[in-house]
């Protein structure tokens, strides 16, 4: 297949219009020009999501996942224009953990376009919150105190693959856990967590700089005087995620977060199950089986908690741009550049980087209409 090509095109960010030339699958030359586009159709880096627990009626979180399961679930996600993401395995017994992570990388190994998706591994837990709330969806019975024995082990099973680890830092034993991981090239994120201000802090000297999903894996009634929210909020130096459903963040809060913390210390992920890119019906996570309507929320049977969402990457743009009330080219960068700089990645349309990228034909600012997706040049 032909991975050489020219694009002609408005660039999402400066709203310029380009010639970008890509050959062997990366961008060999991106020129400014006068010309407009013949079409008017947009030039933007592919999305980026760090939260994937599954996609398109396939569930990660299998003991033997299928390669084409897999390759199911990466082509799901590049049509809603993703096209690099972390796979995430949740709460479970650790050596179960351990060897589902092994499973995942073997099967990667097998395939080029896999390769080129599957840009690392989430691991969220077993070292978050048991309590009621805090551990949300996450299994309280596998829950355990960290060590650098598990970070050894995990650096181990994932090879030199990026990975992101999010725990709760008031679990005994995080700090020294923080420091291994960081000494060990895995970002660390907090998260699932009621840890206190000084904890928070003492983890972000620790080298913790993300916090994972804020304003989720917390109960629904908060003490108004004093939450994890409003301490991760006053905690610097952390980048948060935020998953742009207007479900999981009310409107108002999500304007808010945004107001007090600035585009650069946020992005974007979908936190994705496997109903997510699949019609309306009852789906896995791990042992749950878990009802999304045609709301798009993801609940228990008979609970009201959220578990997962089903937010396709392509509609949390344009759910973030509408809560913002601002263009959906503002909020690109956040489910693009942002996240790939939190694991000190690039993803970005530059020359020497992978010609992976979305055009988009937009109509009245703020509808899709068309939507197309390059991977190492090729067309999804």
């Amino acid at each position: 297949m032909n991975s050489d090509g020219k694009i002609h095109a408005w660039h999402f960010a400066t709203g310029k219009p380009i010639h970008l030339d890509f050959s062997g699958g990366v961008i060999s030359k991106i020129e400014m020009i006068s010309e407009p586009p013949p079409q008017a159709q947009w030039i933007a880096p592919g999305l980026f999501d760090l939260q994937i627990n599954g996609y398109a009626g396939v569930d990660f979180q299998q003991d033997s996942l299928a390669l084409d399961s897999l390759l199911l679930a990466a082509r799901g996600l590049r049509k809603a224009g993703c096209t690099r993401f972390l796979v995430t395995l949740v709460t479970d017994d650790w050596a179960r953990l351990m060897a589902r992570l092994r499973h995942l990388r073997s099967l990667r190994a097998r395939s080029d376009e896999l390769k080129a998706a599957i840009a690392g591994w989430h691991i969220e837990g077993p070292f978050l919150s048991a309590e009621p709330g805090f551990h949300g969806a996450h299994d309280p019975q596998w829950m355990r105190d960290p060590t650098p024995g598990h970070i050894g082990e995990l650096r181990l099973c994932a090879g030199d693959d990026p990975v992101l680890l999010t725990l709760a830092p008031e679990r005994h034993g995080a700090t020294e856990a923080i420091k291994a991981a960081v000494s060990a090239g895995i970002t660390v994120s907090l998260g699932h967590t009621d840890a206190s201000a000084e904890i928070l802090n003492q983890a972000r000297l620790a080298g913790a700089h993300g916090f994972t999903h804020l304003a989720n894996g917390i109960p629904r009634s908060l003490d108004r005087h004093d939450n994890i929210i409003w301490r991760v909020l006053e905690t610097p130096g952390l980048c948060v995620s935020l998953i742009p459903d207007r479900i999981h963040v009310s409107p108002p809060l999500f304007r808010i977060i945004h107001r007090l913390l600035g585009p650069d210390s946020i992005y974007y992920t979908t936190d994705a199950m496997s109903a997510a890119g699949a019609p309306p019906g009852r789906y896995p996570l791990g042992k749950l089986e878990l009802d999304v309507g045609p709301d798009q929320i993801v609940r228990q049977p008979g609970k009201s908690l959220f578990a997962g969402s089903a937010l396709r990457p392509i509609e949390g743009v344009f759910r973030a741009a509408e809560m913002l009330r601002c263009q959906w080219q503002d909020v690109w960068r956040n489910f693009s550049e942002q996240p790939a700089k939190l694991l000190g990645l690039r993803n970005e349309l530059s020359v020497g980087q992978p010609a992976s990228f979305c055009l988009l034909k937009v109509k009245d600012r703020d509808e899709l209409v068309d939507l197309q997706v390059y991977t190492n040049g090729l067309l999804e």
